[in-house]
């Protein structure tokens, strides 16, 4: 093997390798926010970006409203910073988003009755599938040959290979 046959393997190994890496892998992330939204206290700015981290951008879907350019996500971000600077918890700040936008608006929904049946299906269908192919099995053992031929089968077979 030749030095630029050894030279090209190695170049399409690695081709190979950077394709697979997730996209924005090698870029930092970037933040949408812009300056004019920034909150002078620094605490409170903590919490708005904590909070908007994890709110779905309704136009761009998978990505927070932290990260997205959207002029939606921009009024998310200011309406989650006004309600922080009037006074509200976290919590009363998502309740109201979630109120007014649907759990969609949350990248990570929370768990109540409401979705149990979303949050349960996977498990009962990998259980349901468990529970098919245990029985499977076992019927398959059970099945130990083919069930032996009726008189009036083998007279049939006997008469068909004596007509040959």
């Amino acid at each position: 093997m030749g030095f630029l046959s050894r030279l090209a393997l190695v170049l399409g190994v690695c081709a190979a390798l950077f394709a697979a890496l997730p996209a924005g892998s090698l870029i930092s992330s970037a933040h949408a926010v812009n300056p004019d939204e920034v909150l002078d206290d620094p605490a409170l700015e903590a919490r708005a970006r904590e909070l908007s981290a994890g709110l779905r951008c309704l136009v761009c879907q998978n990505q927070s409203i932290d990260d997205s350019n959207a002029d939606l996500a921009k009024d998310l971000r200011v309406l989650v910073r006004e309600r922080l600077v009037a006074g509200d918890t976290n919590d009363e700040v998502i309740d109201y988003l979630v109120s007014r936008y649907g759990e969609f608006v949350l990248l990570q929904p929370r768990f109540d009755w409401a979705n149990l049946a979303l949050w349960a299906t996977p498990i009962i269908v990998l259980i349901a599938g468990a529970v098919f192919a245990l029985v499977s099995v076992a019927s398959r053992r059970k099945a130990k040959g083919p069930a032996a031929l009726s008189p009036e089968e083998e007279a049939k077979i006997a008469a068909l290979v004596d007509e040959r």
